[in-house]
This record gives structure tokens, C-alpha cells and sequence, in this order.
């Protein structure tokens, strides 16, 4: 078990399993001491009651951030094998949330993924933040995530 996954484990989380992606991408790139994610989503059809604005409340679209969240800390636990030590900080999270015309608590739902960065990281996980609303997302996600990390080299970095 990592250490990303025993944190989680005392907030209360399980790290999902890294679903494949269902598209010609990837689902994490590293290039040098960055680390970009692709989107992750909580669960398929999650904005299929309406939008966050029209039918989803703000609070069950802040829940969907902190899945969509866990799902982007299991990627960034996968494209580390397990050394979650070498995250050096979480630089940006892109938050995109499926919302009706006129929706503004954009900032509310994200803090759903963003607390859990914290929770999960520490200070490491303090990061700016870009939280957009959408028309839809992919698989009829309420909130899709991605992020930008700095990593240590591995060199410099030990397992517990």
C-alpha cells in the first residue's frame, strides 16, 4: 500500500483503480520535474439529473470534485508507482464542471477536489486553481479534474 493510499485511508477514502483511457491518450505524462494529468471524472452519469444549477445542488457536485480528485490521485499514485514522496508540490488544478446558464459557485464545487489535495498532501497540495463551467463533459461526468505537479527526482526521493 502507498503512502497516498494509507492517507487516504485515515480520511476516510479508498484510491480507486486507474481506469485505462478510453481515447488516444494518455493518462499521465512526466517530462522532466513536471507531471500533467489527463481529466479524471468521480462517476459516469453523475450530471445526468441536470447540471449543477438545474437539478444537481452545489453540494453534490462538490462531492463529484472529491471523487473526480480521488480518481486524479490514483493516476498521479499510478504514473509514480506508489512513491507519492516525489511529489514536490501540486502546481495547478483545472476543475471543469458541467453547469447550467447562469450558474456562478464555480469556486464552491471546486473546493470539493481541491480540500481533498490538501487533506491528502499537506501543503504539497496547495495549488492555483482554474474552475470552469461547461456545457457537458465526457460520460456524463458533473466535474472532470486534471493537474500539473512538480516532482522530485527519484534520486532524491525515499521510500518509506
Amino acid at each position: 500500500m502507498s503512502a497516498l493510499s494509507r492517507r487516504l485511508a485515515e480520511l476516510g477514502h479508498t484510491l480507486p483503480a486507474v481506469e485505462p483511457p478510453v481515447a488516444n491518450f494518455l493518462t499521465s505524462l512526466q517530462g522532466g520535474e513536471l507531471l500533467l494529468t489527463a481529466g479524471q471524472i468521480g462517476r459516469v452519469g453523475a450530471a445526468k439529473a441536470g447540471p449543477v444549477g438545474a437539478g444537481l445542488s452545489v453540494e453534490a457536485t462538490r462531492d463529484e470534485a472529491q471523487q473526480a480528485a480521488l480518481h486524479l490521485l490514483a493516476a498521479i499514485d499510478a504514473a509514480l508507482d506508489g512513491a507519492s514522496e516525489r511529489i514536490e508540490h501540486v502546481l495547478r488544478l483545472g476543475v471543469f464542471i458541467a453547469a447550467a446558464p447562469g450558474f456562478d459557485a464555480h469556486s464552491r464545487v471546486a473546493d470539493g477536489a481541491s480540500d481533498l489535495l490538501v487533506a491528502a498532501l499537506g501543503e504539497r497540495g496547495r495549488h492555483v486553481r482554474t474552475a470552469i463551467g461547461v456545457a457537458s463533459l465526457p460520460a456524463g461526468a458533473a466535474v472532470e479534474v486534471d493537474a500539473l505537479l512538480r516532482l522530485r527526482p527519484a534520486s532524491e526521493s525515499t521510500r518509506p
